[in-house]
């Protein structure tokens, strides 16, 4: 479906090229035309009124047509079966897909996704890291969207605006992105711009994943109940088990991921954990990782031999093929800060250079006593900000001194683990467990409805018993927010905040206070969407408030989110803002605003406000046609 989207792209550009070139060679031959004329003495043959008019269809034809281009994709959602483990089970396809296919565009594009739902329940996707500009009503959640009925469509339609990077979607509602339906999104640098790194060889997407056998229903059920999910049944690797490195841990039979390469050459690998709670260390045999992008900022490229990625990060490396490639090696991902229960959820891929001399053997690289937490987080702290490069625009990151600016509102957030409220078990943040009102908060705002949410989300934990509410963070527009995330739980949590990125300032065990900020990093902390927080430790981040919506801010850890582990960050310009995106033509309407949906025919169809899917291309198809013709009788003549 990739490919499809780029058709369409290319078939659009190609037109558009023809076009122009034409009028480029009917002036052209206009000039040639009115020279020789001018030799003889004559009136010109053909009349500049038509000369002129075919300029101004050449003008129009330009200026309707060069802008940013639109990509489409047709998805359908659907279960399938696979048997990554060995064990048969239903899991989240997309067009047959699991993983589902890679979004692959450059800054600026615009992205049409015509999503059919053909899962037994609602389905939402998010856009994990995409900003939405001005636009949360593409976000795919359940506070800015109505979810898409089994056996509808709907279609998303969204700007990667001033956007460079590493990103992934994925299934936001139901616990269903513990059963896939996950893929990646790549957006590529425009051309002017350059990359701070020579162009590599190859460009791989690796998702690693915590996974378990039972269905994403089963799961659910078992943390609705306060069961622990206990320990997975396997770490899969784009989508397969691992590789049988120990015949006592791994069975016979699975299918395992084969990633090729040739020596000598570099391959960039985008690296992302898209699993239910695990922290997964990645690490290849003999290799070292170079780090140069994360969730979107260009980083000070730095070598690491393994790299902790927690629950909803992406990391971008580059690989060198240097080794003598004696035997295959091994690409492994392993849980951290676990016990020896664990040993059998590992996830192993192989890296297999085309001159290998035979099959990996051999124990696994070892962390080589790492597995204490004090060394992830002094990792985490070494991962810095190319404040020299250029990324989605063309000044450098750094030139965004955010350093510099006043911080207007501070929100220190404590988790807590599950605890019964109400005879249920729920999680919170500041002693609030959210609860997802019926019609969407942006509905909400966009019809006026009272009482349905409050924005009184305290920005302490107060003295209160824990309750469950519709409570949002009152964010001022242009503000600039700072955020410290206290973990009280006893497993490492990450935590994720749509339509931004912000800057991982600080992070340590212990309590945070007011002395904290001295340790901040006030100059290259890396801008991102999604940190992690230790257990019995905080994190800090800033974040510039400069884009209006309703925006969320959850727990990446399913378990955690489900129970109602999230807010939203509710951000308006007071003043009337004509660049910020109205209700989408196509919105599903629900709960108290259910009277207003009609019936969707069940045949899916692009969204109408897309500007190749109507009237501009049979326009654009009637001026190619009307030059062509135009330049035949011009020869003839």
């Amino acid at each position: 479906m990739h490919r499809i989207g780029n058709f369409i792209h290319f078939r659009s550009s190609l037109s558009l090229s023809l076009s122009l070139s034409l009028c480029t060679e009917l002036e052209k031959r206009y000039t040639q035309k009115r020279q020789i004329d001018s030799l003889r003495n004559t009136m010109p043959s053909l009349p500049s009124s038509w000369f002129f008019t075919t300029l101004l269809l050449c003008f129009f034809l330009h200026v309707t047509f060069a802008g940013d281009p639109y990509v489409f994709y047709d998805w359908t959602v659907s279960y399938t079966s696979a048997s990554p483990l060995g064990v048969k089970q239903k899991v989240i396809g997309i067009n047959g897909q699991f993983p589902g296919p890679t979004l692959n565009v450059t800054t600026n594009w615009n992205v049409v996704v015509n999503v059919k739902n053909n899962l037994d329940e609602p389905l939402l996707l998010t856009w994990n890291g995409i900003q939405h500009r001005k636009n949360s009503w593409q976000d795919g959640v359940s506070g800015t969207n109505c979810p898409i009925p089994a056996g509808w469509n709907w279609t998303y339609e969204f700007q990667v605006k001033d956007q460079i990077g590493s990103f992934f979607y994925f299934p936001s509602l139901n616990f269903q992105r513990a059963a896939g339906g996950y893929g990646g999104i790549i957006i590529n640098n425009r051309p002017v711009i350059p990359v701070p790194f020579g162009l590599p060889d190859g460009d791989i997407t690796i998702f690693l994943s915590d996974w378990y056998t039972r269905s994403h229903k089963e799961l659910r059920k078992d943390v609705e109940d306060g069961i622990d999910l206990g320990v997975p049944d396997g770490v899969l690797i784009n989508g397969l088990g691992p590789y049988r490195y120990d015949e006592n841990l791994v069975p016979n039979g699975i299918s395992y991921r084969i990633i090729n390469v040739e020596p000598g050459k570099t391959y960039r690998l985008r690296v992302h954990n898209v699993g239910i709670s695990a922290s997964l260390n990645f690490r290849i045999q003999n290799h070292n990782l170079l780090l140069v992008e994360t969730e979107g900022s260009y980083t000070v490229q730095q070598n690491y031999t393994n790299m902790d990625i927690h629950v909803g990060q992406s990391y971008s490396f580059l690989v060198t093929m240097d080794q003598n490639a004696s035997t295959d090696y091994y690409i492994v991902a392993s849980p951290r800060f676990v016990n020896s229960s664990w040993a059998g959820a590992t996830g192993v891929a192989i890296l297999h250079y085309s001159n290998s001399q035979g099959p990996a053997s051999g124990p696994l690289p070892s962390l080589l006593g790492e597995d204490d937490p004090s060394f992830s987080i002094n990792q985490a702290r070494s991962i810095r900000w190319n404040v020299s490069a250029g990324a989605a625009r063309p000044n450098p990151q750094g030139s965004f001194k955010y350093g510099d600016i006043t911080v207007t509102d501070v929100y220190v957030i404590l988790n807590r683990p599950p605890e019964l409220i109400n005879g249920k078990w729920r999680t919170t943040l500041n002693g609030i467990s959210y609860l997802p009102p019926p019609t969407p908060l942006k509905l909400v705002q966009q019809f006026n409805i009272l009482g349905v949410y409050k924005i009184d989300f305290p920005n302490r934990l107060m003295n209160r018993p824990p309750k469950v509410d519709t409570s949002l963070i009152n964010g001022t527009y242009r503000g600039f927010m700072e955020i410290i995330f206290q973990n009280n739980d006893t497993t490492v949590q990450s935590y994720h905040l749509d339509g931004y990125a912000f800057f991982v300032v600080g992070m340590d065990f212990g309590v945070w206070t007011e002395n904290s900020r001295s340790t901040y990093n006030k100059w290259d902390g890396v801008a991102r969407c999604t940190t992690q927080v230790f257990p019995g430790a905080w994190t800090a981040i800033l974040v510039s408030l400069d884009n209006a919506g309703i925006w969320n801010l959850r727990a990446e850890n399913l378990n955690s989110w489900y129970l109602g582990q999230e807010v939203y960050v509710h951000v308006v310009n007071p003043e009337k803002d004509n660049n910020e995106n109205t209700l989408p033509d196509n919105a599903i309407f629900c709960g108290l605003l259910s009277s207003l949906q009609k019936d969707q025919s069940h045949k899916f169809q692009f969204s109408v406000g897309s500007p190749f899917c109507s009237t501009s291309i049979i326009l654009l198809f009637m001026l190619f046609l009307a030059l062509l013709e135009s330049l035949f009788w011009y020869v003839e003549c």
